[in-house]
């Protein structure tokens, strides 16, 4: 019979071997390719590391460490000690009962010679376990793995068809799908290289260095063999490559640094950070070089300058210590060179040609004013469900004024409907054309030569604040407003045509617009009902002919969805509890809500929450509102002649004293303060179930201290629905 052991598990379960003596060595890979866009290259080795950490996790490879390294023509990474054999596995697979498997004599029956079969083991090898549902036959299966370059060389190739890229298309008659064309291959475990086919890539030792490297004939396009990983960074260097990214990044700072002090300045802060990211991403060997432009130039707005620097050459700009724009730019070029004046001089003409159609855009717009240009976005499309964008002008011009009223700004109405009118005038306009991001920008800068109010030129600009969600939001109160009504527009009007977002998929962008909506709201503290906002866009876009009838519907729909916003907002940038934020959008049942109201309440109870008293309170409440539940008392008014007990007269007066303080508090904002007044009601809350039994004998009695406890209930969810919330004692 098979040999019996005893363990408690009830299904197949792996374990790994008695440790052997397993060696490891450096591996690295290397992926050669024709020049991918900077912004490929450093999410491509984020996902190439990641890929690895399952790939050795699947395979029962050990490693110590992985390190991505890369350029805009290689992605590579370095692993430190990877094992060079799989770790060992033992695996134990349950079979049939144990009563089954033998019979009395205790022979094994059919059902044991079967599991044996299909197990590949002979009967005898069958072991009896004990489980949780009794004995049971199992079988012992010893994997000893395989050696890795054996693993490496069979599943590399679908590791790196796995690399994944914004953009990929099929290079060569294998039909390989990637971002650029695959080139080269390192494969290296130790010293030792690893042969396999990529498309009609063949792998092995051999790299190549820096395209324009001139060190010596024998460097440069030359192959360079690769016989050891660690080696690896340095010999790339001596090939004119810098392989690391962080290295890449230090010079290029140093070298900005260094050249901005030469004409005492520094770099604009502004888009420095996406800049310099994508320098990173450009190069191979940093070189940065300062030019220069006319200061004729200087005359056009300074974010006409920035852009067009930016955009189109990728430079920095620099400023003087007072923030103004100087005549100069830093290139960062990809090689090293001893003609760097030649280099500049290119540079400079290339500026000096986009500068040029900057200033003719800038005066040829300025010809036709920016009122005369409204009703040329009847040409422009919207959406083709939704009109054009003149059409969403006046619908913003009339939201924003029902907006003000909302508000109580009523003396803001005129200013907000001009700012609304002439919000998107510059986007028919030729410098907007040809630099986007400069939409609203533009729209200040020609209100601005217009002799439009500041306020209104600022609102031009900051309607479009915050594009990102860490991004400032405008303090003019003219843009605030703007920029609300222009989302709430924007939200009603897709969620009409059924153009929500699902999953993943949001295409127009609406999650961002409605955290746009969320931190324009609560960061400027505007408490308004939003819902009314949303009934009067849904009613103007009605009136223009288009969206769905089911106004209610759809005005449910979309509160819901900035709602979730809202949720997020709470609990990323503030830090409130989870379940603090459930109670308080619990109260998000009404007909009416303010985000900004909701907000308050949540940092309020977050604040209070951490008080000693308060999880205390939360006891006596929740034993309250548990037994209101039960009995689903809808309640009746409290008759104090009824009281029997001094603990309920102690209550009755403290909920008096309490539901005054909350009403005054609520009124206005205050929720700390009606917070604390809950409070107080600690000690006549845990005196009155001390001192009283609920369930009386005389049903006048029990119903009299239902409607008591049914008033305590209905006092705290004027704030928020306690009984979500969560003892932290």
């Amino acid at each position: 019979m098979a040999s019996s052991t005893r363990t408690k598990r009830s299904q197949a379960t792996k374990r790994p071997a008695p440790p052997s003596r397993i060696r490891h060595a450096p591996f690295l890979l290397e992926l050669g390719v024709e020049e991918l866009p900077a912004t490929f290259v450093k999410p491509a080795l984020t996902h190439l590391v990641d890929l690895a950490k399952s790939f050795f996790t699947e395979h029962r490879l050990s490693y110590a460490s992985i390190r991505s390294l890369g350029t805009l023509r290689r992605l590579a990474l370095i692993v430190e000690q990877l094992a060079t054999h799989q770790t060992p596995l033992s695996s134990r697979v349950l079979g049939p009962p144990k009563s089954a498997a033998y019979d009395a004599s205790g022979q094994p029956t059919q059902a044991a010679r079967g599991f044996a079969q299909a197990h590949g083991v002979p009967v005898e090898a069958l072991q009896v376990e004990e489980t949780a549902k009794g004995w049971y036959l199992c079988v012992v299966k010893d994997d000893p793995g395989q050696p890795t370059l054996t693993i490496l060389r069979e599943q590399l190739p679908a590791l790196i068809q796995r690399l994944s890229f914004p953009k990929s298309m099929r290079w060569d008659a294998s039909r390989l799908r990637f971002a650029r064309p695959l080139r080269w291959i390192v494969a290296l475990h130790g010293t030792r290289p690893i042969r396999f086919t990529v498309g009609e890539v063949v792998s092995g030792a051999l790299t190549v260095g820096h395209r324009f490297w001139r060190r010596s004939t024998r460097v440069g396009r030359q192959f360079i063999e690769i016989n050891d990983p660690y080696a690896y960074p340095a010999l790339m260097k001596r090939a004119g490559v810098i392989v690391d990214p962080v290295e890449r990044e230090s010079i290029i700072r140093a070298q900005l640094t260094q050249l901005a002090h030469r004409v005492r300045g520094h770099v604009l802060a502004k888009h420095a950070d996406d800049l310099l990211e994508q320098a990173v991403s450009s190069v191979e060997w940093p070189q940065a070089l300062m030019g220069r432009f006319d200061e004729v130039y200087l005359e056009l707005p300074q974010e006409v300058l920035i852009t067009s620097m930016k955009e189109h050459q990728g430079y920095f700009s620099l400023v003087g210590s007072d923030e103004r724009l100087l005549p100069r730019f830093i290139a960062v070029t990809n090689v090293k060179s001893t003609k760097l004046d030649l280099i500049r001089k290119g540079h400079e003409r290339v500026l000096a040609a986009r500068l040029n159609d900057a200033k003719f855009f800038f005066h040829e717009d300025r010809k036709c004013r920016l009122e005369e240009r409204v009703e040329r976005l009847r040409g422009i499309v919207f959406h083709q469900k939704l009109g054009s964008l003149y059409e969403k002008t006046i619908r913003v011009k009339s939201l924003v004024g029902a907006l003000t009223e909302l508000v109580g700004r009523l003396d803001l109405k005129e200013r907000c409907e001009r700012a609304a009118y002439l919000a998107k005038a510059d986007l028919t306009t030729g410098m907007v054309g040809e630099f986007p991001s400069l939409q609203g920008i533009m729209g200040r800068e020609y209100a601005r030569e217009e002799g439009e109010p500041e306020d209104i030129c600022r609102a031009l600009a900051e309607h479009y604040e915050p594009r990102g969600p860490h991004d400032p939001v405008p303090e003019n109160p003219v843009g605030v407003l703007l920029g609300v009504a222009d989302r709430v527009d924007t939200l009603t009007a897709f969620f009409s045509v059924g153009l929500i977002p699902s999953g993943s998929e949001d295409p127009f962008g609406l999650r961002r617009t409605a955290y746009g909506l969320v931190r324009l709201l609560c960061e400027r503290g505007l408490a308004f009902d939003l819902a009314r906002l949303l009934e009067q866009a849904h009613h103007i876009l009605e009136a223009q002919g288009y969206g769905a009838e089911n106004r209610l519907e759809v005005c449910k729909q979309v509160r819901a969805f900035v709602m979730d916003r809202l949720r997020f907002y709470a609990q990323a940038v503030r830090r409130i509890r989870e379940d603090l934020i459930e109670a308080v959008l619990a109260l998000g049942d009404a007909d009416s809500f303010s985000l900004g109201d909701l907000l308050a309440r949540m940092c309020a109870l977050q604040e209070i929450a951490g008080e000693p008293a308060f999880d205390q309170l939360l006891v006596g409440f929740k034993r309250a509102h548990r037994i209101v539940q039960k009995e689903r008392w809808t309640g009746a008014d409290v008759d104090p002649s009824l009281f029997e007990h001094e603990t309920e007269r102690v209550l009755y007066r403290a909920l008096d004293s309490a539901t005054r303080q909350i009403d005054a508090a609520l009124e206005g904002r205050e929720y700390k303060k009606a917070l604390l007044a809950l409070l107080s009601l600690k000690e006549p809350i845990d005196g009155f179930f001390a001192g009283v039994l609920v369930n009386a004998d005389d049903p006048v009695i029990r119903a009299n201290r239902l409607s008591l406890l049914s008033a305590v209930d209905r006092l705290f969810g004027k704030i928020a629905d306690f009984s979500r919330v969560q003892s932290t004692a």
